[in-house]
């Protein structure tokens, strides 16, 4: 898990934050609160098995990487802040949908990844998914 002062050091300075990948955000991260704060304890899936479920989606064969997508409070508070998670495939959004179903977050939204730095490479035929939380 990257620490909340490495994501700083990797922001331009403008205050862009990189994605992360899903190793810098939940390898090791034991914080709840973490991701989705506001659904801890109110349907969101526990740290760990949120963790597992995004890891199961991202090795589906339509789906080319998923990202943690930070909040700005990230880095202001010392804390690494986890708004969403970004989707990158050729699936549509009913079956992102699907795969997401019991994460009790607000559904896969398109797009959302312009204001992030280190965005891997869309393939062809493909789109990001953000599944947010509020």
């Amino acid at each position: 898990m990257l620490t909340a002062s490495q994501v700083v050091d990797r922001a331009d300075t403008y205050g862009v934050m990189p994605l992360l990948t899903l190793a810098e955000f939940f390898d090791g991260n034991e914080q709840e609160q973490s991701i989705a704060p506001n659904q801890w304890g109110y349907g969101r899936p526990p740290l760990a098995e949120l963790a597992e479920a995004a890891r199961g989606v991202e090795a589906m064969p339509e789906v080319a990487w998923v990202r943690v997508q930070l909040h700005s409070e990230t880095l202001t508070s010392g804390e690494l802040a986890g708004e969403a998670l970004a989707v990158c495939t050729t699936a549509t959004e009913s079956e992102v949908e699907r795969w997401i179903a019991g994460w009790e977050s607000g559904g896969p939204v398109a797009g959302l990844v312009d204001t992030y730095a280190e965005v891997p490479g869309v393939p062809p035929g493909a789109r990001i998914w953000s599944v947010v939380w509020d």
